[in-house]
């Protein structure tokens, strides 16, 4: 699948204000059937790259590219095989969420009976008649992923779908979204300043910080930038190390541990076994693996409120 030509692909997309580079750079790559985290704080510039993607921004310079074709040229044709939902979801309060969907059917031109499918995908067939303004901010939600859903889109544009959402909420437009790709075919293209968010839902992440992209492919690949370590706790550090380098093996000592890079579980025996035949107390083994937020922090290079 991934030998595919790109569903999105941008090639060095810029956007500057006043001289200031919101993005800067980038080069995205999203594949069908994907579900691509763009992480990263909030003003990173994730709203701009994806309004760009929309044609509600003009690109300072770059290429954007839709389906294999160019946005400029083919911009209607692009966005007809859209659905988006850019900051908060846009509806008539005084109309019921059935008509709130049925402007929309009009204006996207499909048929009615989209309408039943896409309220039933965000489970809000039995609050179709109830006024949008007396929704909850999670059914507001939902009613703007239905709307984005309804031409049932090839490709789907969320920023930041669970903003503001109470625990309960959230894990339904989490479960709603990753049935998107197999069910239905629709790959998702979501942002979110959430590392716990797109660790649950996405099957690729780019991570985006001041503008550029700092990483970008699968989550798999991404834990695998996560080397795991061995901490060796031990009353003797100083001895312990150079015990341990008798062996070839160079710790790292921290206080009263010693740190080893991701070692066998034999290997491990092994240490273990020699420091306590020298008369040295282990009291704890730990395997320490970074959380996503620790590799955030390791490619930006600085702390980031997320």
């Amino acid at each position: 699948m991934m030998n595919a030509s790109p569903i999105v692909e941008t090639h060095h997309l810029s956007k500057s204000y006043g001289g200031q580079n919101r993005v800067h750079q980038v080069d995205l790559s999203v594949h069908s059937g994907q579900i691509f985290g763009f992480l990263g704080p909030n003003g990173a510039g994730k709203t701009t790259t994806l309004k760009m993607l929309l044609g509600l921004v003009k690109p300072t310079e770059g290429q954007i590219k839709i389906f294999g074709k160019d946005l400029k040229s083919s911009r209607f044709d692009i966005l007809n095989n859209i659905g988006s939902l850019i900051e908060s979801p846009s509806y008539y309060g005084h109309l019921t969420g059935l008509e709130n969907m049925r402007v929309m059917q009009r204006l996207r031109n499909v048929p009615s009976k989209n309408i039943d499918e896409a309220l039933k995908i965000v489970r809000l067939e039995n609050q179709k008649h109830k006024r949008a303004d007396q929704y909850s901010l999670g059914m507001k939600q939902r009613l703007g992923i239905a709307m984005a859903l309804l031409a049932f889109p090839s490709l789907l544009i969320l920023d930041e779908p669970t903003n503001g959402l109470d625990p309960a909420g959230i894990g339904e437009i989490r479960e709603l979204i990753r049935s998107l790709p197999g069910q239905y075919g629709i790959t998702v293209l979501l942002s979110s300043h959430l590392l716990s968010e797109i660790e649950q839902m996405a099957t690729s992440v780019g991570i985006i910080s001041d503008g550029k992209l700092l990483f970008q492919g699968t989550m798999e690949s991404l834990q695998r930038e996560n080397k795991a370590t061995i901490r060796i706790q031990t009353n003797e550090p100083a001895r312990a190390e150079k015990i341990l380098q008798t062996l070839g093996v160079l710790p790292r000592v921290e206080g009263k541990q010693l740190v080893l890079d991701y070692l066998r579980d034999e290997e491990v025996s092994l240490i273990n076994k020699t420091l306590v035949e020298s008369h040295i107390g282990v009291s704890r083994i730990e395997e320490h693996k970074k959380s996503l937020e620790d590799i955030f922090l390791g490619l930006t290079g600085k702390e980031k409120s997320l």
